[in-house]
């Protein structure tokens, strides 16, 4: 714990150059279970100190790293503003992650009941199916919108996270952060159980986490 001002602390421990240092950090870096491990560890920390009684954390990215506690201090105060109004945007306030999903539509779920008599027949047929496979996701992407603006309203700040796509991989209908009041979390979870089942109704899953440490709300002009 090292001291920066009054009621204000750095949380710190030493990285061992064997492991960290230079041409070692890139090797253990494509060792995703070591890396799952080290960010298990250090999310750890920073759940310790935000569960402390009138405790306000702000904290770093994963592997943040000085070559000396002077050096880490001397970058904290050059960048105090913005870091003081980190803290009096995230006091009393815990993020909740909202992700909405797809569920399941295929073609096959929606192939004509009775057999085409003809090819113009067929053809129509399978328009219809696309359509309708079309048509199931805008009807779940436009119920995941309404859920991020009703919890919106009940946060001091919500942030859609636009994740870069993967090729192969099914884009989320919704991946978003929210900075919700502690006192309000039993109003937040209740209209969040609201909107998952309407998530639900429109062919969508809801997947809810929370609460966290507020990673998402300390740079202001960050919405990733």
């Amino acid at each position: 714990m090292v001291p920066l001002a009054e009621a204000l602390y750095l949380v710190t421990a030493a990285v061992p150059l064997d492991q960290y240092g230079p041409g070692k950090l890139d090797v253990m870096l494509s060792d995703l279970d070591l890396v799952g491990d080290i960010a298990l560890a250090h999310e750890e920390v920073v759940e310790h100190f935000a569960q402390r009684n009138g405790a306000i954390v702000v904290p770093m990215k994963l592997f943040t790293m000085f070559s000396s506690v002077e050096r880490a201090v001397k970058d904290i105060n050059s960048k105090r503003s913005s870091i003081d109004a980190a803290i009096e945007k995230i006091a009393g306030a815990e993020e909740w992650g909202i992700r909405v999903v797809r569920g399941v539509t295929t073609e096959k779920d929606t192939k004509a009941p009775v057999a085409p008599r003809s090819g113009a027949a067929f053809l129509a047929a399978k328009k219809q199916a696309r359509d309708d496979v079309k048509n199931a996701k805008l009807v779940a992407a436009e119920a995941a919108t309404r859920a991020f603006e009703h919890l919106a309203a009940l946060s001091k700040d919500a942030r859609r996270r636009e994740a870069a796509a993967t090729p192969g991989a099914t884009q989320p209908l919704l991946d978003a952060a929210f900075l919700v009041p502690t006192d309000d979390r039993e109003k937040f979870t209740a209209a969040a159980r609201v909107e998952a089942a309407a998530c639900a109704s429109a062919g969508g899953h809801m997947i809810v986490t929370g609460p966290w440490p507020a990673y998402n709300f300390i740079h202001p002009n960050e919405s990733a």
